[in-house]
């Protein structure tokens, strides 16, 4: 139980963390998202540094963790294995950017503006949630049918 309420604290502690950094960076305002994408109007940089020291932190922090076999808490460390590129990638990525630049959020900023109040995130966030649960009854069919094929 201990170790319950270490690993909740310290997923509560770097989950607050991370909702400052995106308060503070501007990352919860959908404006200054479109700006940023917004490259032939009025076009706001700033967002560029904001993806810049996530991705240097990011290297970082993986470079550390593939020298180790454990995490700071104690558990097993599992880092993506796959390099491949493939359909399901391009165009998860593209269906990914396409909402970002519609609506302004990613999943994490999101979730930090609903809890802000924020009418727009509402919204955003029950799409996504719908199209978690569409992919998840995609998967288990999928699934279903190769078992029934293997069969």
């Amino acid at each position: 139980m201990k170790r319950i309420l270490e690993h909740g604290l310290s997923e509560f502690l770097i989950g607050l963390l991370f909702g400052f950094g995106l308060i503070l960076s501007g990352m919860t305002d959908p404006g200054k998202v479109v700006g940023f994408l917004d490259l032939f109007g009025t076009w706001d940089p700033s967002l560029a540094f904001v993806m810049g020291g996530a991705i240097a932190v990011g290297v970082l922090a993986f470079g550390m963790a593939r020298k180790r076999t454990t995490n700071f808490l104690g558990g097993a460390m599992r880092l993506p294995t796959s390099n491949d590129i493939n359909a399901r990638l391009v165009v998860g990525s593209l269906l990914f950017g396409a909402g970002w630049g519609l609506a302004g959020f990613c999943p994490g900023p999101a979730l930090v503006s609903l809890g802000a109040g924020q009418d727009k995130a509402v919204v955003f966030v029950i799409a996504m949630v719908l199209g978690m649960l569409a992919f998840e009854v995609l998967e288990r069919r999928k699934a279903k049918a190769q078992a029934v094929g293997a069969a």
